[in-house]
C-alpha cells in the first residue's frame, strides 16, 4: 500500500501526467482528488480517475507515476456505482490543462448521488460541502435522481427504494 495523497502530491500528479502521456484526452477526477482541491480535507488514501476520451500513452504514465509518486490510483468513477446522468460531462468542473491533458472534476451532481448510494460518513461530509459551496442544489439532485431511478434495475445490488429513501433524507435534512 502506498501513501496517502495530500493536495500538493495530488498537484504534482496532474503535472507529471501531462508530461508523460503522449497525446490529448480528457481525465475527470472524483471522489478524494475533488475532496482534496476543493480543501474539504486534507488527505484521501487514492485518487479516482477517468478518463474520457483516454490519453495515449495513459497507462504507461500510471504505472510509472504511481511509484514514483507513492499514489494510489484508481480507476473509478460514479458510472461505475450508479447509472451516468445525462449532461454529466456538462456539468464537470474545469481544473486544468497539464500538457495535452485536460482534467476535470466528475460532476458534483453524479459523485454526490453516488456518495448517498454508499452513505459512508466521509461520503455524506463531502456532499454537505457541496451543497455549503453551491456545487450541488438539492431540488436538482433530487431531479437527476428521478431520471436515473428507472434504470436502477440494472444494478442489482442496489435497493431502489432504500437509495431514494436516503436521497430524499439527506435532501430534507439540508434543505
Amino acid at each position: 500500500m502506498r501513501g496517502e495523497t495530500d493536495k500538493a502530491k495530488l498537484e504534482r500528479f496532474l503535472v507529471a501526467l501531462g508530461r508523460r502521456v503522449t497525446g490529448p484526452g480528457t481525465v475527470y477526477l472524483t471522489g478524494g482528488a475533488t475532496a482534496l482541491l476543493h480543501n474539504w480535507r486534507a488527505m484521501t488514501v487514492d485518487v479516482d480517475l477517468k478518463a474520457d476520451p483516454e490519453p495515449s500513452g495513459l497507462f504507461e504514465a500510471l504505472a510509472v507515476l504511481k511509484d514514483e509518486l507513492d499514489i494510489n490510483l484508481e480507476l473509478a468513477s460514479p458510472d461505475q456505482f450508479i447509472p451516468p446522468l445525462p449532461g454529466w460531462r456538462e456539468r464537470s468542473l474545469f481544473i486544468a490543462t497539464h500538457g495535452p491533458v485536460q482534467f476535470y472534476h466528475y460532476d458534483p451532481y453524479s459523485q454526490a448521488l453516488a456518495k448517498l448510494q454508499r452513505r459512508h460518513d466521509r461520503d455524506l461530509l463531502d456532499v454537505q460541502a457541496m451543497v455549503r459551496d453551491g456545487l450541488i442544489r438539492l431540488d436538482r439532485l433530487l431531479d437527476l435522481f428521478g431520471q436515473i431511478e428507472p434504470q436502477l434495475i440494472r444494478y442489482p445490488a442496489l435497493n431502489a427504494a432504500v437509495y431514494r429513501a436516503a436521497v430524499e433524507e439527506f435532501c430534507r435534512g439540508h434543505a
